[in-house]
């Protein structure tokens, strides 16, 4: 328990949110300065503020909070959400998710918030729009091959299409662009690094320094193979239940996909991950979850280069599962 400071939970909204101390109990101010500034006058020296990350709502107040010496933690939210259900709460308000985070924040070990440098905070938003962009462009794709059975498709609508999905690509390579140009500001050396392992690219060696924060979020591998979501999960129980192993979907979706598409090719180029692959598939084990066994292993690779700063040798026998 965190017995030695003031817990406050904020739950985060558009307009407002929503704050609950166990001396004060609960109010609620505007999201915006003058409630920041409000929150900011009523706090201890020894308060610790804990909000769920929620897109854009909590990073203004987690940012303003930290430049102004106050201890902030982003949490997770499915942390809290699973702390909720095993509390078995059945009650959903402003007011009572307030008071949940507040109750996590009591009885679990908090991460540190670290204010954002503003090249970081460009490239957060940069990251979001292109995962918006993405979503798009697939979007007008299946459009198109929709529009395209129909066998007499409207030449006007194929057209209009096509140019939707012309501008969505030339804004797509717009931004990563912008990205490349950014990592490379201040990660020049460690985007090289991670190109250096067989089977990463360009981009997915860029989103793994934009998600991971130059992998200064994780302090372990297996944190960061967690966080990805590409971690297998058994079911079974007794002898009566034995379904089939899959992946971990708990993560970072735009991560995940990269880091399974890269094992494709670290199953070619990359001898310890093909060595990995040959082995599980001989034992029997499915395509797939030989390919999840391999992002995982390129995962703990791209961490032990990133945190060592030594290029890949694939000379060297690593340990690395």
């Amino acid at each position: 328990m965190n017995k030695d400071k003031e817990i406050y939970g904020i739950d985060i909204s558009k307009d407002v949110f929503d704050v609950f101390n166990g001396s004060v109990g609960h109010y609620q101010l505007t999201n915006n300065l003058k409630g920041f500034k409000k929150l900011l006058k009523q706090l201890p020296l020894n308060a610790q503020v804990v909000m769920e990350a929620t897109g854009y709502y909590h990073y203004q107040l987690a940012q303003y909070l930290a430049l102004h010496s106050i201890k902030v933690s982003v949490v997770n939210p499915l942390s809290v959400k699973r702390f909720i259900q095993m509390k078995l709460a059945k009650v959903k308000t402003d007011k009572s998710d307030a008071k949940a985070i507040y109750d996590y924040g009591m009885f679990n070990e908090l991460p540190d918030y670290n204010p954002q440098c503003d090249t970081h905070a460009e490239c957060l938003q940069l990251v979001s729009l292109l995962d918006s962009y993405i979503k798009k462009a697939t979007a007008a794709k299946n459009k198109i091959h929709g529009e395209k059975t129909l066998g007499s498709p409207s030449k006007l609508a194929l057209q209009s299409l096509n140019r939707h999905l012309k501008h969505l690509k030339g804004e797509i390579q717009n931004i990563e662009n912008r990205l490349f140009e950014l990592v490379k500001q201040q990660q020049q050396n460690q985007l090289a690094l991670l190109q250096s392992i067989p089977g990463i690219g360009p981009k997915t060696a860029l989103f793994l320094i934009l998600i991971t924060d130059g992998f200064n979020k994780f302090e372990k591998a297996s944190q960061l193979c967690s966080y990805v979501g590409i971690t297998p999960t058994i079911r079974q129980s007794g002898s009566s239940v034995r379904g089939r192993s899959r992946i971990s979907k708990v993560g970072n979706k735009k991560l995940r996909s990269l880091m399974f598409l890269a094992a494709f090719s670290a199953c070619k180029h990359n001898n310890s991950c093909q060595a990995l692959y040959d082995r599980l598939i001989n034992k029997g084990k499915s395509k797939k979850l030989a390919l999840i066994a391999v992002a995982n292993k390129l995962l703990k690779q791209a961490f032990a280069i990133a945190k060592s700063g030594l290029p890949y040798d694939a000379n060297f026998v690593s340990k690395l599962a």
